[in-house]
């Protein structure tokens, strides 16, 4: 049985922009990640709304820092065969005055921190990919929080690919596939949902062979 873990944020926990709510198990990307994947796999979703690459959030909480759940999330899970890390949207938001490339560098850190974790099968590295997330679209209520983020996530594929080869790990450019919700600007609606998680399967094959 290999075992692939699904890192992110609420993309990955699979929020609703219309409603809020969580989609059905079988609707968010780690769903349809497993169903691809079929037997043999085992899918684990480890989404959370609002973390950070490697930022602790001054107004939600210093648990949202990606850094800080990562090692003992892959220590609880392990063995692990592959993480997917698609963690920076939140990054974006304004009070972090982060650029596109230090958001990039810090998910390129937690991929480096999983190949260093020995927790992939007989304590070797897990195999990592490293997914850009989709360009911000139309912001509504959160435009101000996220002022500035929509130029700026467009330079995130460069970057991340940039840092993907850095640390060995493969790259999958979420924009390339999916496009944010214009509903919020920020999530998935459910058919993005299907694409994204059919994609992942791909590489996820393509990486493990």
């Amino acid at each position: 049985m290999r075992t692939v873990l699904c890192y992110g944020d609420s993309n990955t926990w699979g929020s609703d922009p219309e409603t809020g709510e969580r989609f059905a198990p079988g609707e968010r990307w780690p769903g349809v990640l497993a169903r691809e994947l079929g037997d043999g796999f085992r899918v684990i979703e480890e989404g959370l709304g609002g973390r950070t690459t490697v930022w602790d959030d001054p107004i939600e909480g210093s648990h949202k820092n990606g850094r800080t759940y990562l090692t003992a999330c892959l220590e609880s899970h392990k063995p692990i065969d592959l993480m997917t890390v698609m963690l920076g949207t939140n990054d974006l938001k304004e009070r972090f005055a982060a650029s596109a490339s230090d958001i990039a560098q810090g998910a390129a850190s937690l991929a480096e921190m999983a190949l260093r974790s020995g927790c992939g099968p007989g304590g070797e590295a897990p195999a990592v990919i490293l997914i850009s997330p989709p360009a911000v679209g139309n912001l509504t209520d959160m435009a101000e929080m996220f002022q500035g983020s929509e130029e700026k996530s467009r330079r995130f594929p460069a970057h991340y690919k940039r840092f993907a080869e850095q640390h060995g790990c493969a790259f999958l450019d979420a924009g390339g596939v999916i496009v944010s919700s214009d509903i919020d600007g920020i999530h998935l609606e459910a058919e993005e949902h299907r694409k994204l998680g059919e994609a992942v399967a791909a590489r996820v094959r393509e990486t493990l062979g």
